[in-house]
């Protein structure tokens, strides 16, 4: 499979994103960090509309069935309700941006998918916010790893 396209495949996870894909591109692929980024920024945004129109069609069924997948979704809306729900109905748009902004795990473009649906905000507003973010985290993920590696080289 081509670097790249593992790249742009790692950065559609859920768990992984660009957390994942930034890392494995500049450090194990020794790919130029630009490249490493634009693939993972695109990556992670791809899925993003996707998921979106899924949760639209299928989530309110998903979430009223007792199976993993139902008890999955409720935890996690109510989880999104009680910490994001505030910040985002305070600040709106930007609300989402640091949602989705911060590289740590439960946040990121998916979390960010499932913000906006769960708020109910349209995707018109919800998708930009959502690609704010990832570029914005990407820019964070590249910064910490192109200074990790700076400093492992000092040692």
């Amino acid at each position: 499979m081509p670097d790249e396209l593992l790249v742009l495949l790692t950065a559609m996870t859920p768990i992984g994103e660009l957390r994942a894909s930034i890392p494995l591109a500049i450090t194990s692929m020794e790919m130029p960090w630009p490249r490493a980024f634009g693939l993972s920024v695109v990556g992670n945004v791809i899925p993003v509309p996707f998921i979106l129109y899924a949760l639209r069609m299928v989530g309110a069924r998903i979430e009223a069935q007792q199976n993993v997948a139902g008890r999955l979704l409720r935890w996690r809306t109510a989880r999104i309700q009680q910490s994001w729900g505030p910040l985002v109905r305070r600040y709106g748009f930007f609300g989402i941006v640091l949602a989705v902004a911060i590289p740590l795990p439960l946040t990121g473009a998916w979390t960010g998918a499932l913000i906006v649906w769960t708020l109910h905000v349209p995707a018109r507003r919800g998708l930009p916010a959502i690609a704010m973010g990832v570029v914005i985290a990407g820019i964070v993920v590249t910064a910490l790893t192109l200074a990790g590696i700076e400093l492992i080289r000092l040692t």
